[in-house]
């Protein structure tokens, strides 16, 4: 046979098994590896993260207080179509579903889901539910005759909506959006309007932090990178001591500082500042806010800045200096576009904190410093609406997002342009 008609050896490995196959086999083995081994951080994440926000989505648009304790008023509403008059068969269907409510003592949980709506509600539902075994027909004119407020056409289509357990009632609610007797979405009377000023308020205030963060970090951060490895690591200590320390403490330290009775209105009396009688208010308003958050995220915004000042050569400048360049020209030109990805991580970094802060403007900020994550909290913890809540934590969670995208798309424009 001649060389030209045999086929090539396959190449083998020592046990036997053709080297193709076994290359397979090992990168598969790897690749087995490298799962099990970020599978538990892949387990916490879902866990902790993923399932939660997923959760958080859900309850900002589903409630079913009332549509599982009314059945009889939801088929009637499926029957009957929006603008249907409330006739003798809806109030039948609505003495049905109150005597079933006062047996299973559910009429609360139903009156409250109304009442997000339409306020007064659920004692409305309460205080009817306990006569609803006397309720015979004509049921319109027994119902009517416990309390008129059943005659209410905005009731109605309160109920109307709630009778689906999905619903988007509650993100209009979020944006100070509500509906008419007829369904129509409209804006809520601007002295029912709070949620557009509290997530302005947020932006703004966040905003402002952010600013006075950077102006405060950017020499500190270039006093570091400028010194002496030796040097910079001992006052790195100092940025970051507040970690160290208890957010708690750092907000109550600020408490005492700053009211009027505090530390620095007692300097300012004693070296004839102002008047003992004119000392200045900076606690339960935006400037207690500002100051204790400011300070507070402070380190937050020096350290992205330092790590990449830390990587800029000193002779960069030197070098526009010795071109003719002043100081401020060479700054501009030269050193102050390298840091602008510091200066992006940091300043995102500290206002997405800003945004979701929550001990600090509700322990300094009183009833002028809030900001919209506490009124999250309040619906969590004292209206126990929860579905409120959750689309309030959802648009502000969009707008984190939004603005996320934003940074990146810019960054990656500002990259391809360096680049």
């Amino acid at each position: 046979m001649s060389d030209a008609t045999m086929e090539p050896t396959e190449l083998r490995t020592a046990d036997g098994l053709p080297l193709k196959k076994a290359l397979a086999k090992s990168q598969a083995r790897a690749k087995r590896r490298a799962f099990l081994l970020v599978a538990p951080l892949f387990l916490f994440v879902l866990i902790t993260f993923v399932v939660p926000i997923g959760q958080m989505l859900l309850q900002s648009v589903y409630n079913d207080s009332f549509s599982k304790n009314a059945p009889a008023l939801g088929q009637w509403f499926s029957e009957h179509p929006l603008g249907t008059p409330i006739d003798e068969s809806a109030y039948a269907a609505l003495a049905a579903d109150l005597k079933e409510m006062k047996a299973n003592r559910t009429q609360g949980e139903a009156g409250t889901r109304i009442n997000y709506d339409v306020a007064g509600t659920r004692s409305l539902f309460t205080s009817t539910a306990r006569k609803a075994d006397k309720l015979e027909p004509p049921y319109k004119e027994a119902i009517l005759d416990i309390n008129e407020g059943w005659s209410d056409p905005n009731l109605w289509r309160a109920m109307r909506s709630a009778s689906h357990p999905y619903t988007i009632d509650f993100y209009l609610a979020a944006l100070d959006m509500t509906r008419d007797k007829d369904d129509n979405i409209v804006s809520v009377d601007e002295t029912r309007s709070i949620y557009g000023t509290l997530f302005m308020r947020t932006a703004i205030l966040s905003l402002v932090i952010t600013v006075l963060c950077m102006i405060l970090a950017f020499p500190i951060a270039h006093l570091l990178a400028s010194l002496p490895l030796a040097k910079s690591n001992l006052l790195m200590i100092f940025v970051l001591l507040p970690f160290w320390t208890s957010l708690l403490v750092r907000t109550t330290s600020w408490m005492v500082l700053l009211q009027q009775q505090g530390v620095l209105n007692d300097i300012m009396v004693w070296l004839g500042i102002v008047s003992d009688n004119g000392r200045l208010e900076m606690m339960y308003n935006k400037t207690g806010t500002i100051v204790a958050m400011t300070h507070i995220l402070l380190p937050f915004m020096v350290l992205p800045l330092y790590s990449v000042m830390r990587t800029i050569p000193v002779s960069y400048v030197r070098a526009a200096r010795s071109l003719g360049a002043t100081s401020w020209t060479a700054f501009r030109r030269i050193y102050l576009p390298q840091t602008l990805p510091g200066i992006g991580a940091g300043a995102l970094l500290v206002f997405i904190l800003s945004v979701g802060y929550y001990i600090t403007p509700a322990l300094v900020g009183g009833a002028d410093g809030q900001l919209i994550s506490n009124m999250i909290a309040f619906h969590m913890q004292k209206s126990l609406n929860w579905s409120l809540a959750a689309a309030l934590a959802s648009l502000l969670l969009g707008g984190v997002i939004i603005l996320y995208w934003l940074y990146d798309r810019l960054v990656g424009i500002d990259n391809m342009k360096l680049g």
